[in-house]
Parts: C-alpha cells; sequence; structure tokens
C-alpha cells in the first residue's frame, strides 16, 4: 500500500481537480458513475462535491451520481442492456461542456466504456478513476487517474482517499475564487 502512495498520478489528480472547479465556474454539471463499490464512490463523491464546496450566496458546484436514481437504473437494465444504463442516462443528462467522472476498479466496466464513448462524443470533459494498469478507461478519458494496485479492496479504498483530497482541493479553489470575488 505504501509503495501504491508514493506511485499515485498526482498531476493527474491536480488536474481533475481543475477540471471540477472549471465545471463550477463555467456553471456545468459533473456526472459521477460506477459499479459495486465504486458505485459507493460515485454517491459519495457526488455528495461531497455538492454540500462540501457550497458558499452561501454564491453558484453551487452540481453533481450528480448516475447511481442515484434505482428506478430509472433499473428500468434501464432491464428494458434495454446493463451495458447501456450509463449510457441512456448520459444521453439524456450530459451537455458539451460538463463533466463526466467514471470510476472502475477494473478499468473495463462495459456500461461505463460506454457512457464515457458518449460522453465524449457529446463534448463532456472525462475523468476516469482505475487500477490495477488502467484498463481500457485510461484510454479514453481526458483525464486518467490509475491506482497502481493489484487489490480491488485497496483500489477502491484508494478512489475513496482520492475523491476526498480532489473535494478538498476543489472546495479549496472554490473559497479562494469567491474571496477574491467579494
Amino acid at each position: 500500500m505504501q509503495e501504491t502512495l508514493g506511485d499515485l498520478p498526482f498531476s493527474a489528480i491536480n488536474m481533475a481537480a481543475a477540471c471540477l472547479v472549471t465545471a463550477w465556474n463555467d456553471r456545468k454539471q459533473v456526472f459521477i458513475m460506477g459499479n459495486g463499490g465504486s458505485a459507493a464512490t460515485a454517491l459519495h463523491m457526488a455528495a461531497d462535491l455538492s454540500k462540501n464546496t457550497a458558499v452561501p450566496g454564491f453558484p453551487r458546484l452540481r453533481a450528480v451520481s448516475f447511481n442515484d436514481n434505482m428506478a430509472l437504473f433499473s428500468a434501464l437494465a432491464n428494458d434495454t442492456a446493463y451495458d447501456q444504463v450509463f449510457r441512456e442516462q448520459v444521453l439524456t443528462y450530459v451537455d458539451s461542456g460538463d463533466v463526466v467522472v467514471a470510476i472502475s476498479a477494473s478499468g473495463n466496466s462495459p456500461n461505463v466504456l460506454n457512457a464515457v464513448t458518449a460522453a465524449r462524443e457529446l463534448g463532456a470533459t472525462t475523468i476516469g478513476m482505475s487500477g490495477y494498469y488502467g484498463g481500457k478507461l485510461s484510454g479514453m478519458v481526458d483525464i486518467p487517474i490509475v491506482v497502481p494496485n493489484h487489490s480491488i479492496e485497496q483500489i477502491e479504498d484508494l478512489h475513496m482517499m482520492l475523491e476526498h483530497m480532489i473535494t478538498a482541493s476543489v472546495r479549496s479553489s472554490i473559497h479562494h475564487a469567491v474571496k477574491r470575488a467579494a
């Protein structure tokens, strides 16, 4: 684990935070997704970005997880296919300039990859969080964040840690921008 921490891609992590600050500044939305433990991280990240970056009296960063609406998620899985559940939501909600964060420990989850393809076609900026060697996801996104580890549990733990680091950085940047504007 200690070796993995030293090998984290901090420049990509900083780029992801800067991308989210740009989304806030431009009044764009952030959409986050994942499967299994990554779904929990996606939900947590959306909550943290929405709540922990808010400054009273100023526009808020709008972050939503595609894992939130279980009725829609299960309807899409049942009526289309499981590998389309995130893609269909991208087609419904994402606009050019929005940010899509895809979380997949393997980097090879078909439903996540299909969503990233659709997001890129719509002109969204894409951030991918994966593990192992990055999987296909790392080659598809604008900002790949690969946790170089082979333990699914440690990858998921580190993704949550990275989510907290990114949120803290975004919060700090937004608070500094608000102070300059006041």
